[in-house]
């Protein structure tokens, strides 16, 4: 026969040597006596798949009463029931022993798409690959082989103090002939402490460690960029512009330069837009996915006469095609 009671201080104190009590008041809560006077918490479960898994919250004594095991207890079903599975996560867990691990663990949940940004969406592609080279070229050579449960705040001031001294800038070889400059300073260090709070949250999700040791710390100033072009400036884009249509330059080229200094939009998104998202009789754009959301952009009049003179493809709906109509102009094109 199962026991069963309210579990309490006087019923924990009563279990004998390999006796398991289970909670009335919470299904699959019990606290269960090894042989010893060891008395552990313990949470019976079934995984969205329908495995039983068994989930052990800590031993009785200090931070662990009935009470606070219970609390625990019922937030894990609550997870639960969002089909997560805190036995498999804990195991997870003790396999990222260090931050290199942990950074590995979170960019492969992150590429999966199980990590939502703000906007309750997987991050993009652009923005994962990002996130790769700050871990690789930051995060890893300064943090990596610390434990995660050993990492402190003043480690992290330290980290953050590292790289905006120049402490990981380098040049590294990509391929035969590529070449990834890594910069140090301010904006960067303060950039990649917020993916160094990103991971430890995670960490904290999954129940590596019980707080974040990137909160508290005073970041530098992001600063926004203020600067723009002069009239001068502006003069001499013009004629550059003027000069290139008559010589061998790529046409392209020529059109999205144009197209982006008469908007003033991001790069990826003048070089990634597509004819159904335009509508030159109005004279706008409506971008679904941009990072700040879906976006409707109007359209000055010599914008669209850039738009109006870029060729259609039957092959690519891109609107500013590469030179071999293969797919939209990439960033490359800003290195000619």
């Amino acid at each position: 026969m199962v026991a069963r009671a309210r579990i309490g201080l006087r019923q924990v104190r009563a279990l004998q040597p390999g006796q398991t009590l289970w909670d009335s008041l919470l299904p699959g809560f019990g606290a269960r006596r090894q042989q010893g006077e060891a008395i552990a918490y313990v949470l019976k479960y079934r995984t969205s798949e329908g495995r039983q898994r068994w989930f052990t919250i800590g031993q009785h004594g200090a931070p662990w009463t009935p009470e606070s095991a219970r609390r625990q207890a019922r937030q894990l079903l609550g997870d639960v029931a969002r089909k997560a599975d805190p036995a498999a996560e804990k195991r997870a867990a003790r396999k990222a022993q260090t931050v290199s691990e942990l950074c590995d663990l979170y960019f492969a949940d992150a590429t999966a798409g199980r990590l939502m940004t703000r906007r309750r969406s997987p991050k993009k592609g652009s923005t994962l690959a990002t996130d790769l080279g700050r871990i690789e070229r930051h995060i890893k050579p300064l943090l990596g082989r610390r434990t995660v449960g050993a990492v402190r705040r003043e480690d992290v001031e330290a980290f953050m103090h590292d790289i905006a001294a120049g402490k990981t800038a380098s040049r590294t070889k990509t391929r035969p002939r590529g070449l990834a400059r890594v910069r140090g300073g301010r904006g960067t260090a303060t950039r990649t402490m917020g993916l160094l709070g990103a991971i430890f949250a995670y960490a904290v999700r999954h129940r590596m460690r019980t707080d974040n040791p990137v909160h508290g710390v005073t970041r530098f100033a992001d600063g926004k960029r203020q600067r723009r072009l002069s009239d001068d400036e502006y003069k001499a884009l013009g004629d550059a512009l003027r000069q290139a249509n008559t010589e061998n330059i790529w046409p392209a080229a020529i059109a999205a330069a144009r197209f982006l200094a008469l908007t003033g939009w991001r790069s990826g998104e003048a070089l990634g837009l597509l004819w159904d998202e335009v509508d030159l009789a109005r004279r706008t754009a409506t971008l679904g996915d941009t990072k700040t959301g879906r976006s409707v952009r109007p359209l000055s009049h010599a914008a669209c006469d850039v738009l109006h003179n870029v060729p259609r493809s039957r092959a690519c709906s891109c609107r500013i095609e590469s030179q071999d109509s293969q797919g939209p102009v990439n960033g490359r094109v800003w290195r000619h």
